[in-house]
C-alpha cells in the first residue's frame, strides 16, 4: 500500500461491502467509501488505513455512476440507515442480488447460479411498521427524536424518515408538544439522570392501528393526561398509549415493566391471513407485504402435505409455523423468549390453530432434546438471527434427517457458511431466492430450501 492517512486518491467504485458502502482499490490495495456508488469515478481522502485495506471519502465525483441519483433525505448521510438512498432501487436489487451470489460462491463453495433473482419490494418507501427514535435535548431545549449517527450515540435529528409512516412523524410532534408543556427531564446516558429515554411506535399494517410507548427511566411522566389527549388529537388510528420502564444504564431500549396509559396494550394485524397480537416487544417483520412474500415463499419450499411435521426452530411469535400450519399434520414451535412464547400460543388460539405447540427454550438445547426423544420431524423450518444457526444446531438439525430444511436468514454471510456445514451432514442447497424486506438499507433476507441427499 502506497498510500497514507490524509493522501487523495483516484478510485473507480466496482462493487459495494456487506455494509453498503463502495469499494475500489488502489496500489492493491481495496478502499471502502460510504455514500459511493458502483461506476464512480472519484478523488477519495483516506482516513485511515490497515495493511490491506482503507477507509476514504468522497472528495469530488469526477464521473458519477450511471446508477447515482439524488438523494431525496437531508438525513441519510448522517444517519447511515439508508446507505443506498444516493442509487437507484434497481440498481440497490443488483447490488443486493450480488451479494447473495457471491456469499454462496466464495463462502459455501457452491454456483451462484442456485441463487434465483432478488424479488424487490412494490414500494421502497414507508414500509416499516416500527421505529424506536432516542431522545434528547437540542442546544435550544427542545425535545428531539432521531437516530444515532453510526458508531456512536450522538442523535442525528429527524422528524419525517421516508422509511416510516407519516403517522409516526405526527407522534413524534405530539410527544414533542406535550413535553413543552410538561418539562420533563430527558435522560442522559452519561450519567443515568433524567427521565425520558425513548419513543417506541408500532403500526399494524393491515390492521391499521398505532401503539405509542413512552420509555421511561423511571415509573410515570408529569401530564399523562395531555400526553393522552394530544397523541388522540394528532395520530389517526391511535389505539394505545403505553409507558415502559426501564431504569437500567444499558443499550437495550425496552424495560420489562408496561403501563397503559390509554387504549390497547398490543395491536391486531393480519398477515397470511392468520390474525397476530403485537406488543411492543415482541418480534414481528418490520416490512407487512414482504414479510408476506417471505412466508408464501418459505411456505412453498417446505411442500406439506398435510401428512408432515414441521419443527420451527427460532419460531418468534409463531409467524413462519402458524402460516404454515394448515398444511401441516403438526407443528413444533421453539422459541427463547417467553414473552414471544406466550404470544405465539395467543396467536395460535386466536386463528383456531390446533396442530400447534410452542415451548420456550435454546433453539440448539431444544432441537438436541428432541433428538434425544427420537422426534424425527419431516421438515425444519429455522429463522435465526443475524448470527445464524451456527455449527451445533446444524448437525443437530440434519441429525433429525428431516427430508428438507427450510432456512429463512437476515445475513448471506451465515447463510452461506451454515449452508457448507449442513453440505457436510448430507444436505444439498437445492436454491435460495433474496428477498428485499429492508429496501434502502443494506440487509437483505433470502430464503434457502434444502434437501437431505444421503442416509
Amino acid at each position: 500500500m502506497a498510500f497514507a492517512k490524509n493522501d487523495i486518491v483516484s478510485l473507480t467504485i466496482t462493487g459495494y461491502t456487506a455494509q453498503g458502502s463502495g469499494v475500489g482499490h488502489c496500489d492493491g490495495a481495496a478502499v471502502f467509501v460510504a455514500g459511493a456508488a458502483a461506476g464512480d469515478q472519484l478523488r477519495v481522502r483516506i482516513l485511515k488505513t490497515e495493511k490491506t485495506y482503507a477507509y476514504g471519502k468522497i472528495e469530488e465525483i469526477i464521473a458519477p455512476s450511471p446508477d447515482r441519483i439524488k438523494s431525496d433525505c437531508p438525513q441519510a448521510a448522517q444517519c447511515g440507515g439508508c446507505v443506498f438512498r444516493h442509487i437507484s432501487y434497481e440498481a440497490e436489487c443488483r447490488a443486493k442480488e450480488q451479494r447473495v451470489r457471491d456469499a454462496i460462491e466464495r463462502i459455501a463453495g457452491l454456483s451462484p447460479q442456485m441463487v434465483q433473482p432478488l424479488i424487490p419490494a412494490p414500494c421502497p418507501e414507508r414500509y416499516r411498521n416500527k421505529a424506536q427514535f432516542p431522545l434528547g435535548l437540542s442546544p435550544d431545549g427542545t425535545l428531539q427524536a432521531g437516530f444515532y449517527a453510526p458508531h456512536s450515540h450522538r442523535i442525528v435529528p429527524c422528524m419525517d424518515c421516508r422509511l416510516q409512516p407519516e403517522t409516526f412523524t405526527k407522534a413524534v410532534r405530539a410527544v414533542q408538544e406535550w413535553y413543552r408543556q410538561a418539562k420533563d427531564s430527558v435522560y442522559e446516558e452519561r450519567t443515568g439522570k433524567g427521565l425520558l429515554r425513548h419513543l417506541y411506535l408500532r403500526q399494524a399494517m393491515a390492521g391499521g392501528g398505532v401503539l405509542v410507548c413512552l420509555v421511561i427511566n423511571g415509573r410515570m411522566v408529569s401530564r399523562e393526561d395531555l400526553l393522552v389527549n394530544l397523541l388522540r388529537q394528532q395520530v389517526p388510528g391511535l389505539a394505545g398509549v403505553l409507558l415502559n420502564e426501564n431504569r437500567k444504564r444499558t443499550n437495550v431500549v425496552l424495560g420489562d415493566r408496561y403501563r397503559t396509559l390509554w387504549g390497547v396494550p398490543a395491536l391486531t394485524d393480519m398477515l397470511c391471513g392468520l390474525q397476530f397480537s403485537i406488543s411492543p416487544d415482541s418480534f414481528y417483520q418490520v416490512n407487512h407485504d414482504q414479510a408476506q412474500v417471505l412466508y408464501r415463499l418459505a411456505g412453498r419450499f417446505a411442500a406439506l402435505t398435510g401428512k408432515e411435521t414441521l419443527l420451527d426452530l427460532y419460531c418468534g411469535t409463531g409467524t413462519i409455523g402458524l402460516s404454515m400450519a394448515k398444511d401441516a399434520k403438526k407443528v413444533i414451535g421453539v422459541e427463547v423468549v417467553p414473552a414471544a412464547v406466550e404470544d405465539a400460543r395467543r396467536n395460535a388460539e386466536a386463528n383456531g390453530i390446533a396442530n400447534a405447540e410452542f415451548f420456550c427454550g435454546d433453539a440448539a438445547q431444544a432441537a438436541a432434546h428432541f433428538q434425544q426423544q427420537g422426534f424425527a420431524p419431516d421438515v425444519i423450518a429455522l429463522d435465526p438471527p443475524r448470527k445464524g444457526c451456527g455449527a451445533a444446531l446444524a448437525h443437530i438439525a440434519a441429525g433429525m434427517a428431516p427430508q428438507r430444511i427450510v432456512y429463512v436468514s437476515c445475513d448471506p454471510a451465515t447463510l452461506a457458511r451454515d449452508l457448507k456445514t449442513f453440505a457436510g451432514d448430507g444436505y444439498e442447497l437445492q436454491t435460495a431466492v433474496p428477498v428485499d424486506l429492508f429496501p434502502r438499507t443494506a440487509h437483505v433476507e433470502c430464503v434457502a430450501l434444502m434437501s437431505r441427499v444421503k442416509d
